[in-house]
């Protein structure tokens, strides 16, 4: 496998790059200390067909191959200092958006994509529950047939976009005795449906400007032409956006680890201690040094992934593998960032302290790291 950029993805690269760095920046710190997600930011990355990458031209989005997706959002993770705004679009798209367009319907497909894609609609995912997160075959979420209809009764947590969010994709369990494969069905649902409830907006960490709160289904009755897929297909559903989430949510990281450490490399250069710059000594420009290598391991990586996504059946084990190493480079490079700029990086008014707040959520979701080796074991026949 070649990957060496093509001209159109060198443009597709410097554009996306250059549109995150002038259009997203401002105001940052403001947003990060009020946690306030910004629709008109949304806006503007849809003005460019961010929220669509992978969707086909006729069907709203850009219609761009994995690979290609790849590549933008990792120069949007290079030029958006906003971790939280990088993190929401990528939820939006590749839990949302991909799993409409691999398996709705085309009445689904008509109604939903466009607006998806061109920003006037946010998506959000909705699996998790309060006693259900990674042991998803414990969900308590359940959908019953009612005639014509299906009454949903229960609660998720832990939703990104999810106090934002006109559509979600709801999984419940339609069938207690056939599990987690067979027994679970995706429900593509407007908020705006009655007996669907936004809780709390949940106050974190890191990724500030993203809004992930609770929500609550009481009774909500939807017809079957809500379910995504196929009634006890939600598993389906689910891995598609695990897939695509684990491979490319991850390669905003590479922006965000290329943008760490230049950063470290010019503070490296310009900082002075006991007559030098402290790139001098050997305990910083070896940090440095790894930085670099975790950068291009994480690349090559990301990239080999992605090109499978179009290209093998299955890229579930690719995808856990690459969202390991990723997501854990990230959070090691930021650590090194705040050290390398010591009581600096500790300062809120510097970058790399957020940019440490925000890695480390990157090993939680989407899987964490310990199911993520859970997961390549099992492929491993362990």
């Amino acid at each position: 496998m070649d990957f060496a950029l093509t001209e159109e993805q060198r443009m597709l690269r410097d554009s996306v790059s250059r549109f995150a760095r002038d259009a997203l920046n401002e105001g940052l710190q403001d947003r990060d200390r009020e946690q306030a997600f910004s629709r008109e930011l949304w806006k503007q990355c849809a003005s460019i067909g961010l929220q669509g990458l992978p969707v086909p031209e006729e069907q709203g989005g850009t219609g761009l191959d994995a690979l290609s997706c790849a590549i933008a959002l990792e120069a949007f993770g290079y030029g958006c200092r906003d971790g939280g705004l990088v993190f929401s679009l990528c939820a939006h798209l590749l839990a949302c958006v991909v799993p409409v367009w691999k398996h709705a319907n085309a009445e689904q497909k008509q109604r939903y994509l466009p607006g998806l894609c061109d920003g006037s609609l946010i998506g959000a995912h909705a699996i998790t529950e309060p006693g259900s997160g990674s042991d998803t075959f414990s969900m308590r979420t359940r959908a019953q047939r009612e005639g014509e209809l299906w009454r949903i009764n229960g609660s998720k947590t832990f939703i990104s976009n999810g106090p934002v969010s006109d559509v979600a994709i709801v999984f419940a369990v339609t069938d207690a005795d056939k599990g987690f494969h067979g027994g679970l069905t995706a429900f593509l649902v407007e908020t705006s449906t009655p007996g669907f409830t936004v809780g709390r907006k949940l106050e974190k960490m890191g990724l500030r400007t993203s809004p992930v709160g609770e929500i609550a289904f009481q009774d909500m009755l939807v017809g079957d032409d809500a379910v995504l897929g196929e009634v006890g297909g939600g598993s389906a559903v689910f891995a598609t956006a695990m897939d695509w989430e684990r491979i490319l949510l991850v390669a905003g990281h590479l922006g965000a680890m290329e943008r760490l450490l230049e950063t470290s490399v010019t503070y490296a250069r310009t900082r002075k201690q006991f007559g030098q710059a402290i790139g001098k000594f050997q305990a910083v420009a070896h940090k440095i040094a790894d930085m670099k290598v975790q950068l291009e391991a994480a690349r090559l990586l990301a990239y080999r992934s992605a090109w499978r996504l179009e290209h093998t059946r299955n890229a579930s084990f690719d995808a856990s593998i690459t969202k390991l190493f990723v997501s854990e480079s990230l959070l090691e490079s930021a650590l090194a960032a705040v050290q390398i700029h010591g009581g600096y990086g500790f300062m809120s008014e510097y970058e790399v302290e957020r940019s440490l707040r925000d890695a480390v959520a990157g090993t939680i979701y989407s899987g964490t790291s310990e199911m993520q080796r859970n997961i390549i074991s099992r492929w491993l026949g362990l």
